[in-house]
């Protein structure tokens, strides 16, 4: 899945001229939460503000601004749901769209963020015009850009930082007399290291194209990798797969579903070596655990490592198929429960922020 200042750089370089749409504020029912994205181009979109009629009628909204007409460089439209396009859930959104031509020099920055998994706020000032474009891009310790005024500026960067700090989100806020549009941009990709490229292993592949991941998909059998694994996956072919395992990204998801029950283990071992992993599943039955736990404590592994070993993978998703898609569909259920509980408590990178 294409991460935000990948998918603007690309709508650029195709177009020329893009329009970023984004979730500013919800009350109610609404389909997606601040901060949600689109990118839109005269022929092309990528991401989702949540699909239906809004979608639809803020993709006109955005291609009839690159089209021709001249509103200001970000703006604001309110969607009443129910009333105005006839959706269910009846809430009110408020989007911006903010027009971005390809010689806004701030996406560098944005791009290097996302290369580094740091968070970053897009500051954008609501009705200022396109020509220059008045918008900062804010990072912890970096800024770029202009809202037009030095003493704004410095307002508007202490505004977003305190956006940036954990629990805050996307936003409208009146800084030092103008109205700004904060849009803040969380580094949501996570790091999947992948064993086994069977029937298992391929359905997790495609899962987890969906998502916003980087996956390391690691096998012994170079000929049984597809020939176009999808844009996220990285193919690591290795005689030795279980050495792997010491350059997995701190953080890591790591799943096991290798042809081999001793290859398992051996990977299993070396994982549990380090203890800066989210995630340590391992593809099997009740007895190939129980296999496992014996093994291990031989080998001196104590019960609270043992206790990090997720085995079956899928099991806690409630799905009782051992249909390879239904494993697959399982199992990234719970990476993403626990992915969603350490943002919760404030765990980045395999490290935990105590307060």
């Amino acid at each position: 899945m294409s991460t935000f200042a990948a998918s603007l750089a690309r709508a650029l370089a195709d177009g020329g001229r893009a329009v970023v749409v984004a979730i500013a504020h919800g009350q109610g029912s609404v389909p997606r939460e601040p901060g949600a994205w689109m990118i839109v181009t005269a022929h092309a979109q990528a991401g989702t503000i949540g699909g239906g009629h809004l979608e639809h009628e803020a993709t006109k909204l955005a291609r009839e601004a690159i089209g021709g007409t001249m509103p200001p460089a970000t703006w604001l439209v309110r969607f009443p749901l129910a009333a105005r396009l006839g959706q269910c859930c009846g809430g009110v959104a408020t989007i911006a769209f903010a027009v971005v031509d390809a010689a806004d020099g701030w996406l560098d920055v944005a791009q290097a963020c996302e290369r580094t998994s740091a968070d970053f706020a897009l500051v954008h000032r609501l009705g200022a015009d396109r020509d220059p474009a008045q918008r900062l891009v804010v990072t912890a310790d970096d800024s770029r850009g202009t809202l037009g005024d030095d003493a704004l500026d410095s307002a508007a960067v202490i505004a977003a930082r305190a956006r940036l700090a954990p629990g805050g989100t996307t936003g409208l806020a009146d800084v030092a007399g103008a109205s700004l549009f904060l849009h803040v941009v969380r580094a949501d990709r996570f790091d999947v290291v992948l064993f086994g490229n069977g029937h298992v292993g391929r359905a997790l592949v495609l899962v987890l194209a969906a998502l916003p991941c980087r996956v390391r998909w690691i096998d012994e059998r170079e000929s049984d990798f597809p020939p176009d694994p999808p844009a996220n996956v990285e193919v690591v072919a290795s005689d030795a797969p279980a050495d792997e395992v010491a350059d997995a990204p701190r953080g890591a998801y790591v799943v096991v579903t290798t042809h081999n029950h001793a290859l398992d283990f051996a990977i299993v071992e070396r994982a549990l070596e380090r203890d800066d992993f989210a995630y340590v599943g391992l593809i099997g039955s009740a007895s190939k655990r129980a296999q496992l736990g014996r093994r291990l404590v031989q080998r001196g592994v104590g019960e609270a490592a043992l206790a990090r070993v997720t085995c079956p993978i899928g099991a806690t998703s409630g799905l009782a198929s051992k249909e390879p898609g239904a494993i697959a569909v399982g199992t990234v259920a719970e990476m993403l429960a626990i992915r969603e509980k350490r943002a919760s408590v404030g765990v980045k990178h395999g490290v935990r922020h105590r307060g």
